[in-house]
């Protein structure tokens, strides 16, 4: 058996591991520097509050619930150090420091300045950031990697290139980034330990800005002794003895930077934390040896071209990786740990979409976040709401309502295609036990639909709002169900052009729940695709009467979209008025009318006509192709949300709709100008949320997820 190279290439003096030699283990798997800065992750912050949308990438890893980024070359101040890290306030991120952890290295008495031999290499690597400082006679390395879902694992690497010992000072400093007001202000305290330092948190439950219990704390722990004096917002480490390198010798100094929410957590931590100290290459060869594996995953069978951005989805998806926390009980993705408001919870049809992405090379984590929503299902013995059982909340935050969670959402479900996300999963894996776990809770979120957003009981849906407080008037209503749809302000949900809401009674006059006053195209092209995975799992699972009763199911529902929802003048799908069963060609060509073509319940001739809108420049094939709203539409808004811009998703499902049909060349073309008009995709930057469909310009949130996962999907 091969050995680690990290733990058997010296022999330990007290801390230091003396090695003549660090190289990367000989693995298998697409080297890490094939890879390097496929996102700009460098930056330092000067405020501990990010602006709402925060300019800086970070890095995390392991469902951490803190991250880091690399200083840039002009960043002499931070040299030395990771920056942040960026901390998650339960739900709200926050910057604790410019730099918490920075290295220093003196000599005779005389600090050593990093950056006076010239720029250092500051590289972000898949699953790693590293940070390599040439010096006179030196060679200093830093490597910060995620060793567990609560602790970062930073290593130091000193070479002595010189041709006599090197007798060095080592310490480390760092100081708090205070936020502005209160009581934010005074959340963090800074104190020393025995083998580094702490920050402890005071409560503060401020619903939309942060959220602390008091029981938070971001400790540095040292392999090596070592003294560290706090003094007001700063401290300094002192390594216990000085360190002796022979000539021609590296040593190496471990440390750890762990982020818990509870006591309990740092009760469970403490032993991983003792371990990677003792053992610090074991956890670095398991993590080379998983991102490797990914890496792979996302990389084989795509084409050169595109293999970097394949990696820069996979790098944005695991870093807004969060793992089980406060009421989340399953690790899950979050949209973007970049943006305020999608930070600290999952949303139903982002895990859904997210997953099938994930799937690609890590299917267990794709499993575990489909568990996430499904662990907050509502159940018939439900005290506020048992009419919605079945259901799956909108959205799910660290705190639920009763412990002060404003962000948490229950007003409201998502698009169903959580079906979809199970069986793409199972593809992937062939978990037959997770079909079986997962096959009756997608019957009853599938038979909750019919329930409760069917307003005629014709068969087709409606989006709609539950029964709930937040939900008190008709706009309150009308908003959630526009949410319900996943897209909030489309022109098809306008108030002002006709959208309203109708209340929905159970037999005994009760009511259940509210629905639009018009019946979707994309909500029921998806309840369509779902009743065919549902009977693809039945079937799976030896069910075959359930199988059959699906698909014969899934057939009148595809006749009833096919004769009711398209339009043959205009070639086109269409919501259609629920009273009159007009369909509502008036608001304009949306992109959820490509929905029947990825649900494969168009028939050929009306896929033509939809194919035909797809690809007219005057359409949908815009300068960056798929915008949400036609650009012939009356109400096209290229900036405005879910009223022009081109969000990956539905681009994603148009082009899996056009191949579905034959159309592959297209969609081909399509794809590659997809990819090369989004400003930075091809580059460093970020994955967006959407782009402006003439420009290609990047608009709302960056890192974000469902966008990195279907990009993946596209094969």
């Amino acid at each position: 058996m091969r050995r680690s190279l990290h733990t058997l290439a010296g022999l330990t003096l007290g801390s230091t591991l003396l090695v003549t030699a660090l190289p990367a283990p000989a693995e298998a798997g697409p080297r890490p520097d094939q890879y390097t800065d496929v996102l700009d992750m460098h930056g330092v912050p000067s405020n501990a509050l990010p602006a709402e949308v925060n300019e800086i990438n970070v890095f995390a890893d392991r469902g951490a619930w803190h991250a880091y980024a690399l200083p840039g070359q002009g960043d002499k101040d931070a040299y030395g150090g990771f920056s942040g890290p960026l901390y998650i306030a339960q739900e709200y991120p926050w910057w604790l420091s410019k730099a918490f952890s920075r290295i220093r290295l003196s000599e005779n008495g005389r600090d050593i300045d990093l950056g006076a031999a010239g720029a250092p290499r500051l590289t972000a690597l898949p699953g790693m950031l590293r940070q390599v400082y040439d010096l006179p006679g030196l060679r200093l390395t830093l490597e910060l990697r995620f060793a567990s879902g609560h602790s970062a694992l930073v290593r130091a690497y000193v070479a002595n290139t010189a041709t006599s010992p090197r007798t060095l000072q080592v310490g480390w400093s760092g100081s708090l980034l205070r936020p502005d007001t209160e009581p934010m202000k005074s959340a963090p305290s800074l104190h020393a330990t025995a083998r580094g330092v702490a920050v402890g948190f005071a409560r503060v439950r401020e619903q939309w800005d942060y959220l602390t219990d008091g029981t938070e704390r971001f400790e540095v722990t040292h392999a090596a002794p070592v003294r560290t004096t706090v003094t007001g917002d700063s401290y300094r480490t002192d390594l216990a003895r000085p360190l002796t390198v022979a000539a021609g010798r590296s040593s190496a100094l471990t440390w750890t930077e762990t982020y818990t929410f509870t006591a309990a957590e740092r009760e469970r931590e403490a032993p991983a934390v003792r371990n990677l100290l003792r053992r610090p290459g074991v956890a670095i060869d398991d993590t080379d040896a998983r991102w490797r594996r990914y890496v792979a995953a996302v990389t084989d069978d795509v084409p050169a071209g595109r293999r970097r951005l394949a990696v820069k989805a996979l790098e944005t998806l695991v870093t807004n990786w969060r793992g089980p926390a406060g009421r989340l009980e399953h690790g899950g993705i979050t949209p973007s740990i970049s943006y305020k408001w999608f930070t600290g919870g999952f949303w139903a049809w982002d895990t859904w979409k997210q997953a099938v992405g994930v799937a690609r090379f890590d299917p267990a984590l794709a499993e575990s976040q489909i568990r996430s929503m499904f662990d907050h299902q509502i159940t018939p013995d439900s005290a506020t709401r048992p009419q919605d059982a079945g259901m799956i909340p909108d959205c799910l935050f660290y705190n639920d309502p009763a412990r002060g969670g404003g962000n948490w959402n229950e007003r409201n479900t998502k698009p169903p295609l959580a079906a979809w996300a199970v069986w793409e999963t199972y593809r992937r894996n062939g978990d037959v036990g997770f079909l079986r776990e997962m096959y009756p809770k997608l019957v009853a979120y599938h038979d909750w639909w019919y329930r409760t957003r069917d307003h005629d009981h014709d068969g087709l849906a409606e989006y709609g709002a539950t029964v709930d407080p937040a939900n008190a008037t008709p706009e309150d209503r009308r908003q959630a169900a526009a949410w319900e749809s996943g897209m909030d302000n489309a022109p098809r949900f306008d108030a002002a052009l006709g959208t309203g809401v109708v209340e929905n009674r159970d037999a005994a006059g009760r009511v259940v729940g509210y629905s639009l006053n018009q019946e979707s195209v994309d909500l029921n092209a998806y309840l369509a695709a779902e009743k065919g995975y549902l009977a693809a799992i039945a079937r799976r699972l030896g069910d075959g009467a359930a199988s059959r009763r699906l698909t014969a199911q899934a057939r009148t529902l595809t006749t009833a979209i096919r004769t009711s929802m398209y339009d043959p003048e205009t070639g086109f799908f269409y919501d259609i008025d629920l009273a009159s069963g007009r369909r509502l060609v008036d608001r304009g060509r949306g992109i959820e009318g490509a929905i029947p073509l990825w649900a494969g319940v168009a028939t050929g001739q009306q896929a033509a006509a939809v194919r035909g809108r797809l690809t007219d420049p005057g359409e949908f094939a815009t300068a960056m192709p798929f915008p949400t709203v036609s650009k012939s539409s009356p109400y096209f808004a290229p900036e405005k949300y879910w009223r022009g811009p081109v969000w990956l998703d539905q681009a994603y499902f148009s082009l899996k709709g056009l191949q579905r049909y034959g159309y592959g060349a297209d969609a081909s073309a399509l794809a590659g100008r997809l990819r090369g008009s989004a400003a930075g995709l091809l580059g460093d930057g970020p994955i967006m949320e959407n782009y402006n469909p003439l420009t290609g310009a990047a608009l709302n949130s960056t890192n974000f997820s469902w966008s990195a996962a279907l990009l993946l999907a596209l094969e």
